[in-house]
């Protein structure tokens, strides 16, 4: 799979070596030209203009909603909110059916391995309303622990909430077996799938989860737009996140009813121009085949696995490359990873170091913070070539007598 010359920043830069895609992906000439042809050509505020300028960017942005659906296997396309990203979308189940739904006495439960965005806000809805806040542990080739999860999961408990894909590790979830443990109790099935849904095929419609929250910026989309698929029976139920226009049916002196899906819950002027980027994304990546796209990153992370095994000192974290992502974390031993990321731009190598918005995750690996590698479409081996002698540099570097 040879990629690069789809990505106009890579094509300019040949001797970038981007291992940083699980922060945020490059973005293809095809999004970049999708989100220029709107705004050149039928840029306008949908729904409310009775004008053709604004039903064209009205059907834009109804038909971008069609094919994220459809890319993320949801039937329901009316199920799919738009989101400035995962963590509005995670904060928006916390908060709108959270508050409603959870209260004192009542048990949430998440994993260890999960991002900063799907484990504070479930311990500050426990905070807030008293419910007991519980962390499954890992096994020790860091997997969700599945006999502590069924332990920990009671007849008290209201929500289990855990990522598909670790940002931190790469560690794929069987999220079927989850969300099995949490309906054995009734409990709210809430997946984190921003590691996921760039990576491999989601089919939220067979996944069993209630919510699935995604980014667009990891999946070669624009920054600001992303989003959360729910069932339908919990959406339409669960109070609005936020107030204003398009969500409402009707507005009294005093009260108010709230527009159908999805609307009840995407207040304010919608992002089209970033809906329209976010579906060019959806099918160029439908376009390389999701199956093709794991398989790539996966031959990617043996190499790289291999690789960095060879170098004395540096130790490498997460499960073995066939459970996980296009994720590698290591540290190397003496050298602290801001040293090595600093070190490895110098070469012109873009890396991850610091404790990746998981720091409970590296509580329990007992470091501070990893070096993290993320490999995409537009990766190939020249760049765990570049990687490897890079680190190899900065571990000659760092042995070198002081004085």
């Amino acid at each position: 799979m040879n990629r690069r010359a789809d990505f106009p920043l890579l094509a300019a830069n040949p001797g970038l070596h981007y291992l940083d895609s699980a922060a945020t992906s490059q973005k293809p000439r095809v999004v970049l030209d999708a989100m220029r042809g709107y705004y050149e050509r039928d840029n306008a505020n949908p729904h409310r203009g009775a004008y053709d300028l604004s039903a064209r960017a009205t059907e834009r942005y109804h038909d971008a909603r069609v094919t994220v659906a459809r890319f993320l296997g949801v039937a329901d396309m009316d199920c799919l909110i738009f989101t400035r990203g995962t963590t509005e979308a995670l904060n928006l189940v916390a908060t709108a059916w959270g508050r409603a739904n959870v209260g004192a006495g009542d048990e949430i439960v998440v994993t260890a391995l999960e991002h900063h965005a799907n484990f504070v806000p479930w311990q500050q809805l426990a905070l807030a309303t008293g419910a007991v806040f519980h962390v499954c542990p890992l096994t020790d080739d860091h997997h969700v622990d599945l006999a502590a999860l069924r332990a920990l999961v009671t007849a008290r408990t209201k929500v289990v909430a855990f990522n598909h894909v670790s940002n931190a590790l790469g560690t794929v979830n069987p999220v079927r077996e989850i969300a099995a443990i949490a309906r054995g109790v009734g409990a709210l099935v809430v997946c984190d799938g921003a590691q996921a849904a760039p990576h491999l095929q989601v089919g939220f419609d067979a996944l069993d989860v209630d919510f699935y929250a995604f980014s667009g910026h990891k999946m070669c989309g624009p920054m600001g737009i992303g989003g959360l698929v729910g069932r339908r029976p919990i959406l339409e139920a669960m109070p609005p996140y936020q107030f204003g226009g398009d969500m409402i049916e009707f507005v009294r002196d005093d009260h108010s009813t709230w527009n159908v899906l999805p609307h009840k819950f995407e207040a304010g002027t919608p992002n089209v121009a970033d809906a329209v980027g976010l579906a060019a994304a959806c099918d160029y990546l439908d376009g390389i085949g999701m199956d093709a796209v794991l398989e790539h990153e996966r031959a990617l992370v043996r190499l790289a696995t291999e690789r960095l095994n060879g170098i004395e000192g540096l130790r490498v974290y997460g499960p073995k490359p066939s459970e996980r992502s296009g994720v590698v974390s290591f540290t190397m031993e003496g050298v602290h990873p801001h040293d090595l990321a600093t070190i490895l731009d110098q070469e012109g190598v873009c890396i991850r170091a610091g404790h990746h918005c998981a720091q409970p995750l590296m509580r329990r690996l007992n470091v501070t913070s990893t070096a993290r590698a993320s490999f995409y479409v537009y990766s190939d081996e020249s760049d765990v070539d570049a990687l490897v002698r890079a680190l190899e540099k900065a571990k000659a570097l760092f042995a070198e007598p002081v004085g």
